[in-house]
């Protein structure tokens, strides 16, 4: 065994922070650009419809998703610096394209579509920081560290609309350099700014990350995938079996809680609109300060959940989330006997837009953009006929939505956590590369699927349905910890190289 130095253990950290930054920037990769991207869109593309811009949205998770193995994979047999720093410089590149959209003559949507989709795929290296901060780590330090790649990814999602704000101040006309043909506008400026991000990124992986590893007691350990950096003996137990039932497990229990987070943020808007007869500009309004102050809220649990599972462990922690927001989506379900107003579109006025499924299915920060056509002064409001749970289908008092938005804003960021902590524990001193890019997969593939949930059980079901398969959905996740609970062990405690 060899005992690891100051040196190596300052080194280990300060690579450590390089992948908290990384984690950080692919999240403001995302966020940065997503309350300006409907503008965006109909400004250069007359031809692009909200339909059009759920592609667009979508294609970050997709790209993510495809990427991830791939990115995970290649960390497994290779210095980790080297997928770290392609997939960095993909998302560069991809944010110029994003800047250079309006360019071509026909077919921008398209464009601005693999430009966003590109971004996704580089972010597919947040594989390649789970899993070098998996093994990077020991067991003590684990879930300390893994809090803190949650909360930087939080962090990153809450300031990239904060950053897009400020850019607003250059106006939509802004600058344009005609030697190279770029306009630095409200829209160009930020993915221009996420660009210059990624290439400091890039800087630092390579002069100040290095490729570490110690085993689940601390001890330093010769990296498997890479033999130049390090010193020590590689890990024997590297050449066990993992338990592969806990870990499709966690995969599982990681999509449903991606799935129910993606279903909840995308919902918060028609939700509002339908029970509460709000405008589109009140529904954007009030669910951004509501959804902003459960993203601090979030950043608040990953902090405190560092000391909680020092006293309680990890699995018990998880069990607690899933209960958490089983509760969260069981006090939305319609209670009452007083119905929300109604939106009778139809006969009031034919020639009145109605709310249609498509722009159901976009999240609050997509909507803000749409405008009403100039011919109507007054945006009809409340719970469209055309929907016909309306009609008996009792309304969600308020009390009740900032309740359950309180308690899933808490059980949410501990399940995360918690998954990915347990994930890495159970994989063991193996290269992770390829699990953790599984993982990362199945949770993109939920925030995909979340939305077309909402359009399609929401919108012609209503909310009683909606929240009762959600509801049934944690129940089962519930079941499945109880029947893999034992399993959700360390690699080393599995052994018996360690006490539990």
């Amino acid at each position: 065994d060899v005992v690891e130095t100051e040196e190596h253990y300052k080194s280990r950290w300060r690579s450590i922070w390089i992948m908290y930054l990384t984690m950080f920037l692919s999240s403001v990769g995302f966020s940065i650009v997503i309350m300006s991207v409907w503008p965006y869109l109909q400004k250069i593309d007359l031809t692009a419809d909200a339909s059009f811009l759920g592609w667009i949205i979508a294609s970050y998770s997709i790209g993510q998703m495809v990427a991830s193995p791939l990115f995970g994979l290649w960390s497994n047999y290779r210095p980790r610096r080297e997928p770290l720093v392609v997939s960095t410089a993909i998302s560069v590149a991809a944010n110029c394209l994003y800047a250079y959209v309006h360019v071509p003559h026909s077919h921008n949507k398209y464009y601005m579509l693999t430009a966003r989709a590109l971004v996704g795929f580089g972010a597919g290296n947040v594989a390649v920081v789970r899993s070098y901060i998996a093994g990077a780590t020991s067991l003590t330090e684990r879930t300390s560290a893994m809090a803190n790649t949650s909360a930087c990814q939080a962090v990153g999602f809450i300031l990239g609309p904060v950053f897009q704000t400020c850019f607003t101040l250059i106006g939509e006309e802004g600058i344009t350099w005609k030697l190279v043909r770029l306009q630095l506008n409200m829209y160009t400026a930020p993915v221009l700014f996420g660009a210059l991000l990624g290439v400091i990124n890039i800087i630092l992986i390579f002069a100040i990350f290095r490729e570490h590893r110690v085993d689940d007691m601390g001890r330093q350990c010769k990296s498997i995938n890479y033999e130049g950096e390090g010193s020590g003996v590689v890990d024997e137990d590297a050449e066990r079996n993992v338990d592969h039932v806990a870990v499709v497990a966690i995969n599982f229990l990681f999509f449903v809680i991606l799935f129910v987070f993606a279903v909840f943020e995308t919902i918060a808007t028609p939700l509002t609109m339908d029970m509460y007869s709000w405008t589109r500009k009140e529904a954007v309004f009030y669910n951004g300060i509501i959804l902003s102050v459960v993203g601090i809220e979030s950043v608040i649990v990953f902090m405190v959940v560092k000391t909680l599972s020092k006293k309680t462990g990890e699995r018990a922690i998880l069990h607690g989330g899933l209960l958490i927001v089983l509760v969260g989506f069981f006090i939305l379900l319609p209670w009452g006997k007083k119905l929300p107003n109604i939106q009778w579109q139809e006969i009031k006025n034919n020639s009145i837009p109605r709310t249609t499924s498509t722009e159901m299915l976009m999240p609050f920060w997509s909507l803000q953009a749409l405008q009403l056509p100039s011919n109507h002064t007054v945006e009809p409001v409340g719970c469209p006929v055309t929907q016909s749970w309306c009609l008996n289908t009792p309304m969600i008092y308020l009390a009740q939505y900032i309740s359950s938005d309180v308690l899933i804003g808490l059980g949410y960021p501990v399940c995360n956590v918690m998954s990915y902590t347990l994930y890495s524990k159970i994989l063991g001193p193996k290269p992770q590369g390829v699990y953790m890019g599984w993982l990362t997969a199945s949770g993109s593939g939920a925030r995909i699927l979340g939305p077309v949930f909402v359009s399609q059980i929401y919108t012609h079901l209503g909310p009683r349905w909606a929240f009762s398969l959600i509801c049934g959905v944690v129940v089962v996740s519930l079941l499945l910890l109880e029947i893999v609970y034992k399993r959700l062990i360390a690699f080393s405690v599995r052994y018996g190289r360690m006490q539990e």
